[in-house]
Protein backbone atom coordinates (compact mmCIF):
# COMPACT_ATOMS: atom_id res chain seq x y z
CA UNK A 1 0.00 0.00 0.00
CA UNK A 2 1.46 3.32 -1.28
CA UNK A 3 1.99 5.48 1.84
CA UNK A 4 2.33 8.66 -0.14
CA UNK A 5 -1.66 8.57 -1.03
CA UNK A 6 -4.21 9.32 0.84
CA UNK A 7 -7.14 6.61 1.22
CA UNK A 8 -10.71 6.49 -0.26
CA UNK A 9 -13.20 3.90 -0.21
CA UNK A 10 -16.24 3.02 -3.24
CA UNK A 11 -19.22 1.19 -1.81
CA UNK A 12 -21.66 1.27 -5.47
CA UNK A 13 -22.29 -1.47 -8.09
CA UNK A 14 -20.16 -3.22 -10.51
CA UNK A 15 -20.87 -2.12 -14.26
CA UNK A 16 -19.00 -4.49 -16.51
CA UNK A 17 -18.68 -1.80 -19.03
CA UNK A 18 -16.60 -0.03 -16.67
CA UNK A 19 -19.02 3.04 -17.53
CA UNK A 20 -20.23 3.60 -13.82
CA UNK A 21 -19.81 2.23 -10.45
CA UNK A 22 -16.87 0.67 -8.41
CA UNK A 23 -14.93 0.14 -12.09
CA UNK A 24 -15.47 3.83 -13.13
CA UNK A 25 -14.80 5.49 -9.26
CA UNK A 26 -11.22 3.34 -9.27
CA UNK A 27 -10.37 4.96 -12.51
CA UNK A 28 -11.23 8.42 -11.21
CA UNK A 29 -9.32 7.61 -7.92
CA UNK A 30 -6.40 6.73 -9.80
CA UNK A 31 -6.05 9.55 -11.87
CA UNK A 32 -5.81 11.96 -8.97
CA UNK A 33 -3.26 10.37 -7.03
CA UNK A 34 -5.59 8.82 -4.36
CA UNK A 35 -5.60 4.90 -3.72
CA UNK A 36 -9.24 3.41 -3.99
CA UNK A 37 -10.64 0.37 -2.26
CA UNK A 38 -13.98 -0.95 -3.43
CA UNK A 39 -17.12 -2.51 -1.97
CA UNK A 40 -19.48 -4.14 -4.44
CA UNK A 41 -22.89 -3.33 -3.41
CA UNK A 42 -24.60 -5.43 -6.53
CA UNK A 43 -23.80 -6.73 -10.10
CA UNK A 44 -25.39 -6.18 -12.97
CA UNK A 45 -25.98 -6.95 -16.34
CA UNK A 46 -25.61 -3.83 -18.36
CA UNK A 47 -23.66 -2.33 -21.58
CA UNK A 48 -23.15 1.79 -21.69
CA UNK A 49 -26.97 2.21 -23.68
CA UNK A 50 -28.66 -0.78 -22.04
CA UNK A 51 -29.75 -1.88 -18.49
CA UNK A 52 -30.63 -5.61 -18.17
CA UNK A 53 -30.93 -7.18 -14.34
CA UNK A 54 -29.32 -5.98 -11.02
CA UNK A 55 -28.08 -8.64 -8.07
CA UNK A 56 -27.74 -6.78 -5.18
CA UNK A 57 -24.89 -8.01 -2.21
CA UNK A 58 -26.32 -9.04 0.87
CA UNK A 59 -26.27 -6.19 3.56
CA UNK A 60 -24.26 -8.25 6.01
CA UNK A 61 -20.97 -9.10 3.64
CA UNK A 62 -21.21 -5.02 2.58
CA UNK A 63 -21.29 -4.25 6.07
CA UNK A 64 -18.39 -6.90 7.43
CA UNK A 65 -16.28 -5.94 4.53
CA UNK A 66 -16.33 -2.22 5.56
CA UNK A 67 -15.48 -3.46 8.89
CA UNK A 68 -12.35 -5.42 7.71
CA UNK A 69 -10.90 -2.25 5.18
CA UNK A 70 -11.76 0.05 8.22
CA UNK A 71 -9.57 -2.14 10.47
CA UNK A 72 -6.83 -2.58 8.41
CA UNK A 73 -6.43 1.32 6.69
CA UNK A 74 -6.62 4.56 7.62
CA UNK A 75 -9.57 5.99 5.11
CA UNK A 76 -10.28 9.24 4.49
CA UNK A 77 -13.52 9.63 2.59
CA UNK A 78 -16.43 6.59 1.20
CA UNK A 79 -18.34 7.28 -1.72
CA UNK A 80 -21.39 5.67 -2.11
CA UNK A 81 -23.37 4.94 -5.22
CA UNK A 82 -25.93 2.50 -5.88
CA UNK A 83 -27.96 0.91 -2.68
CA UNK A 84 -31.35 -1.17 -2.87
CA UNK A 85 -32.86 0.77 0.17
CA UNK A 86 -32.94 3.18 2.83
CA UNK A 87 -32.49 0.94 5.58
CA UNK A 88 -30.05 -0.56 3.28
CA UNK A 89 -27.79 2.74 3.47
CA UNK A 90 -28.85 3.57 7.16
CA UNK A 91 -26.84 0.23 7.99
CA UNK A 92 -23.95 1.63 5.86
CA UNK A 93 -23.84 5.13 6.99
CA UNK A 94 -23.61 3.75 10.72
CA UNK A 95 -21.34 1.63 10.01
CA UNK A 96 -18.67 3.95 8.57
CA UNK A 97 -19.76 6.34 11.24
CA UNK A 98 -18.74 4.04 14.04
CA UNK A 99 -15.51 2.94 13.06
CA UNK A 100 -14.07 6.05 12.01
CA UNK A 101 -16.53 9.28 12.97
CA UNK A 102 -14.47 11.96 11.04
CA UNK A 103 -14.22 9.72 7.81
CA UNK A 104 -15.50 11.84 4.82
CA UNK A 105 -19.30 10.08 3.50
CA UNK A 106 -20.63 11.32 0.08
CA UNK A 107 -23.93 9.64 -1.49
CA UNK A 108 -24.13 10.08 -5.20
CA UNK A 109 -28.45 9.47 -4.41
CA UNK A 110 -28.91 7.65 -8.04
CA UNK A 111 -32.62 6.50 -8.02
CA UNK A 112 -33.09 5.73 -10.92
CA UNK A 113 -30.15 4.63 -13.84
CA UNK A 114 -30.12 6.41 -17.27
CA UNK A 115 -31.60 3.48 -18.93
CA UNK A 116 -35.23 3.70 -16.18
CA UNK A 117 -33.99 0.87 -13.94
CA UNK A 118 -35.14 2.31 -10.58
CA UNK A 119 -32.81 1.47 -7.77
CA UNK A 120 -34.41 3.31 -4.94
CA UNK A 121 -37.52 5.16 -3.98
CA UNK A 122 -37.57 7.41 -1.21
CA UNK A 123 -40.42 6.63 0.34
CA UNK A 124 -39.90 7.71 4.16
CA UNK A 125 -38.80 11.31 4.03
CA UNK A 126 -38.20 10.99 8.02
CA UNK A 127 -35.66 8.23 7.14
CA UNK A 128 -33.92 9.54 4.26
CA UNK A 129 -33.78 13.06 6.55
CA UNK A 130 -31.98 10.92 9.31
CA UNK A 131 -29.68 9.44 6.73
CA UNK A 132 -28.44 12.70 5.43
CA UNK A 133 -27.94 13.95 8.95
CA UNK A 134 -24.41 11.84 8.82
CA UNK A 135 -23.54 12.51 5.43
CA UNK A 136 -21.20 15.06 4.11
CA UNK A 137 -22.41 15.93 1.05
CA UNK A 138 -25.09 14.35 -1.46
CA UNK A 139 -25.01 15.11 -5.13
CA UNK A 140 -28.71 14.42 -6.85
CA UNK A 141 -29.06 15.75 -10.57
CA UNK A 142 -31.96 17.83 -11.03
CA UNK A 143 -34.39 15.19 -12.44
CA UNK A 144 -33.72 12.97 -8.81
CA UNK A 145 -34.37 16.17 -6.86
CA UNK A 146 -36.95 16.82 -8.73
CA UNK A 147 -38.76 13.36 -7.85
CA UNK A 148 -37.61 14.18 -4.09
CA UNK A 149 -39.93 17.35 -4.16
CA UNK A 150 -43.68 17.49 -2.84
CA UNK A 151 -46.12 19.52 -2.99
CA UNK A 152 -44.84 21.48 -6.22
CA UNK A 153 -41.91 22.77 -4.96
CA UNK A 154 -39.05 23.17 -6.96
CA UNK A 155 -35.99 21.14 -7.16
CA UNK A 156 -33.60 24.29 -6.30
CA UNK A 157 -36.10 24.89 -2.66
CA UNK A 158 -35.42 20.93 -1.98
CA UNK A 159 -31.99 21.34 -2.36
CA UNK A 160 -32.43 24.48 -0.22
CA UNK A 161 -34.65 22.89 2.46
CA UNK A 162 -32.25 19.85 2.91
CA UNK A 163 -28.91 21.62 2.71
CA UNK A 164 -30.15 22.44 6.52
CA UNK A 165 -29.14 18.51 7.02
CA UNK A 166 -26.33 18.22 4.50
CA UNK A 167 -24.86 19.75 1.85
CA UNK A 168 -26.09 19.30 -1.45
CA UNK A 169 -24.88 19.66 -4.80
CA UNK A 170 -27.32 19.50 -7.25
CA UNK A 171 -26.23 18.83 -10.71
CA UNK A 172 -27.12 20.70 -13.89
CA UNK A 173 -26.97 18.61 -16.60
CA UNK A 174 -30.22 17.74 -16.73
CA UNK A 175 -31.52 21.28 -16.21
CA UNK A 176 -33.88 23.23 -19.19
CA UNK A 177 -32.51 26.83 -17.73
CA UNK A 178 -29.28 26.92 -16.11
CA UNK A 179 -27.82 24.12 -18.33
CA UNK A 180 -24.56 22.37 -17.01
CA UNK A 181 -24.52 25.43 -13.68
CA UNK A 182 -24.06 23.01 -10.46
CA UNK A 183 -25.31 24.87 -7.46
CA UNK A 184 -23.73 24.06 -4.39
CA UNK A 185 -25.84 24.38 -1.27
CA UNK A 186 -23.50 24.66 1.86
CA UNK A 187 -24.23 26.92 5.17
CA UNK A 188 -26.99 28.54 3.77
CA UNK A 189 -25.61 29.91 0.75
CA UNK A 190 -25.78 28.88 -3.37
CA UNK A 191 -22.40 28.47 -5.24
CA UNK A 192 -22.63 28.30 -8.48
CA UNK A 193 -20.03 25.85 -10.58
CA UNK A 194 -20.33 27.41 -14.06
CA UNK A 195 -18.79 25.00 -16.92
CA UNK A 196 -15.57 25.93 -18.73
CA UNK A 197 -17.36 25.04 -21.99
CA UNK A 198 -20.76 24.91 -23.63
CA UNK A 199 -20.19 21.68 -25.32
CA UNK A 200 -20.47 18.76 -23.92
CA UNK A 201 -20.97 14.74 -25.06
CA UNK A 202 -23.29 12.89 -22.85
CA UNK A 203 -21.62 10.10 -21.18
CA UNK A 204 -22.71 7.03 -19.28
CA UNK A 205 -21.47 7.20 -15.80
CA UNK A 206 -21.00 10.77 -15.55
CA UNK A 207 -22.94 11.33 -12.27
CA UNK A 208 -20.38 8.27 -10.72
CA UNK A 209 -17.00 9.95 -12.34
CA UNK A 210 -18.03 13.70 -10.60
CA UNK A 211 -18.89 12.45 -7.22
CA UNK A 212 -15.89 9.80 -7.35
CA UNK A 213 -13.85 13.25 -8.39
CA UNK A 214 -15.16 15.37 -5.31
CA UNK A 215 -14.32 12.78 -2.75
CA UNK A 216 -10.65 12.35 -4.57
CA UNK A 217 -10.00 16.03 -4.13
CA UNK A 218 -11.48 16.43 -0.67
CA UNK A 219 -8.75 13.66 0.37
CA UNK A 220 -5.80 15.74 -0.99
CA UNK A 221 -7.39 18.21 1.66
CA UNK A 222 -9.36 20.59 -0.71
CA UNK A 223 -12.50 22.20 1.01
CA UNK A 224 -15.90 21.67 -0.60
CA UNK A 225 -16.06 24.44 -2.69
CA UNK A 226 -12.86 23.82 -4.35
CA UNK A 227 -13.08 19.81 -3.93
CA UNK A 228 -16.39 20.81 -6.80
CA UNK A 229 -14.81 23.08 -8.49
CA UNK A 230 -11.73 20.72 -9.60
CA UNK A 231 -14.41 17.94 -10.06
CA UNK A 232 -16.17 20.02 -12.76
CA UNK A 233 -13.41 20.44 -14.38
CA UNK A 234 -12.70 16.85 -14.74
CA UNK A 235 -15.99 16.00 -15.65
CA UNK A 236 -15.90 18.36 -18.76
CA UNK A 237 -12.49 16.64 -19.87
CA UNK A 238 -13.97 13.38 -19.30
CA UNK A 239 -17.28 14.04 -21.10
CA UNK A 240 -15.60 15.53 -24.15
CA UNK A 241 -12.79 12.74 -24.31
CA UNK A 242 -14.92 11.22 -27.38
CA UNK A 243 -18.05 10.66 -29.11
CA UNK A 244 -19.33 7.70 -27.20
CA UNK A 245 -21.14 6.93 -23.98
CA UNK A 246 -17.56 5.73 -22.80
CA UNK A 247 -15.42 8.43 -21.84
CA UNK A 248 -11.86 8.46 -21.11
CA UNK A 249 -10.10 9.49 -18.21
CA UNK A 250 -7.13 12.42 -18.09
CA UNK A 251 -6.60 14.71 -14.79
Amino acid sequence: MSKNRPIVLTIAGFDPSAGAGILSDIKTFEQHQVYGLAINTGNTIQTENHFYEMHWTDLDFVLRSIKMLFEKHDIKGVKIGIIPSLTYLKSIVQEIKTLSPKTIIIWDTILKSSTDFTFISIDNKSTFIEVIRNIDLITPNYIELSKLSQNGISATKTAQKLSKYCPVLLKGGHRSELKGIDELYLNGEVIKIIPKTSSIQEKHGSGCVLSAAILANIALKYDLTSACTNAKIYIEKFLNSNNTLLGYHYV
